[in-house]
C-alpha cells in the first residue's frame, strides 16, 4: 500500500501544496481538510492511524512524548518530524521520495526526523 500523508495543524502548508502540485498522485491531505484545528497531539494521532496516515509535523516538543503513549495501546502509521528551517524545495523532494521509495508498511509505529538544513549542510 502506498504512503499517505496528513499534515499537522503546525506543517508549512506550501508543503502540500508543492508536493500535490509535483505529483497529484501523492495523497498528502491538509490539517485544514482534516480538519485538525483545536485537536491535541493524541486526538491527531488517533486520527492519522484511522485514516491510515503518517502524520508529518514540525513538533519537536511534545509529538514523540504523546506518539510513544499511543503506541503503547495503538498501532501508528508512523510520524515524520520535519524541522522547520527546512526549505520548502527540499521538504517537497523529501516526501516525494518518501512516497516513491517506501511502502506505508515501513512507517507503522515509527518516529522518524528529517534533520535541519544545519545539519544537512554539516553533513
Amino acid at each position: 500500500m502506498k504512503v499517505r500523508f496528513l499534515a499537522d495543524n503546525d506543517l508549512n502548508e506550501a508543503i502540500v501544496r508543492g508536493v500535490v502540485r509535483c505529483d497529484p498522485r501523492v495523497d498528502f491531505r491538509s490539517a485544514h481538510s482534516a480538519p485538525l484545528h483545536g485537536l491535541d497531539d493524541s486526538a491527531v494521532l488517533a486520527l492519522a492511524a484511522e485514516d491510515n496516515r503518517i502524520l508529518v509535523s514540525h513538533d519537536f516538543h511534545t509529538m514523540l512524548i504523546h506518539f510513544r503513549e499511543f503506541t503503547r495501546a495503538h498501532r501508528s502509521p508512523g510520524v515524520l518530524r520535519i524541522a522547520q528551517d527546512l526549505p520548502v524545495g527540499r521538504a517537497i523532494d523529501l516526501f516525494l521520495l518518501v512516497w516513491e521509495g517506501s511502502v506505508a508498511a515501513d512507517w507503522d509505529n515509527r518516529v522518524s526526523l528529517v534533520p535541519s538544513l544545519a545539519t544537512l549542510v554539516m553533513a
